[in-house]
């Protein structure tokens, strides 16, 4: 039996065009209270059937600044996650800097994206 539990609590709302609201909540948050985002990706990984399930969503409303944003800040906390799970910090420096040549790249474009 575990000696703590912590419970995490999503809502999602949508219309016909796509996902138009993220909120979540959960027991050991940082702010207490629901909060809002604009994307979310949830990751779980089925051990018996060697496969990763996942959830990726994101608001109408985000950007593709504030998307390039979430990827690079995501890759970069996948890396450290990598390291504290495996202690490989080769490849935890690997993925770090593939989040900074995406970065880069994802600058670019956006630099060279015909303003609105």
């Amino acid at each position: 039996m575990p000696s703590k539990r912590s419970d995490i609590r999503l809502s999602v709302a949508m219309d016909a065009a796509g996902v138009t609201d993220i909120r979540w909540e959960a027991d050991d948050a940082p702010a207490p209270g629901e909060q809002t985002a604009k994307a979310m990706l949830l990751s779980l990984w089925d051990a018996d059937a060697r496969n990763a399930m996942r959830i990726d969503l994101w608001t109408q409303d985000m950007t593709v600044e504030d998307m390039n944003d979430f990827f690079f800040q995501t890759l970069l906390t996948l890396a450290d996650t990598y390291q504290s799970a495996t202690g490989d910090r080769e490849l935890m420096s690997e993925i770090k800097i593939f989040a900074r040549d995406f970065a880069e790249k994802a600058s670019a474009r956006e630099r060279a994206r015909p303003s609105s």
